[in-house]
C-alpha cells in the first residue's frame, strides 16, 4: 500500500458535509480538519497495483461541495 495525504479546500459552509461524505466512503484511514488554506486532510492507503490518480479521481474527487485539492505522495514512513 502506498500512503498519500490529500488536503480538501471546501466550499463554504460545507467542510462538515464534506467531510461526512468523505468518511462515509470508506476508503481514508485517518480524516481531520485543519486550520489555514485547506480545510481538511486526510491519510489515505492506495493499493500498489493501482493508480494513485484514478483511485483518488473514482474515491475522492466527485464529491459535491469539495473546491480545490492537493495531493501529497510519500516515500518512507521514519
Amino acid at each position: 500500500m502506498r500512503c498519500v495525504f490529500v488536503q480538501f479546500r471546501c466550499e463554504p459552509g460545507k467542510t462538515y458535509e464534506v467531510a461526512d461524505r468523505i468518511y462515509d466512503r470508506e476508503v481514508v484511514s485517518e480524516l481531520y480538519s485543519t486550520s489555514g488554506e485547506w480545510d481538511l486532510i486526510a491519510k489515505v492507503y492506495v493499493p500498489e497495483e493501482v493508480d494513485v490518480g484514478h483511485y483518488l479521481n473514482e474515491n475522492l474527487f466527485g464529491i459535491e461541495g469539495i473546491q480545490r485539492t492537493l495531493t501529497t505522495m510519500t516515500f518512507k514512513a521514519f
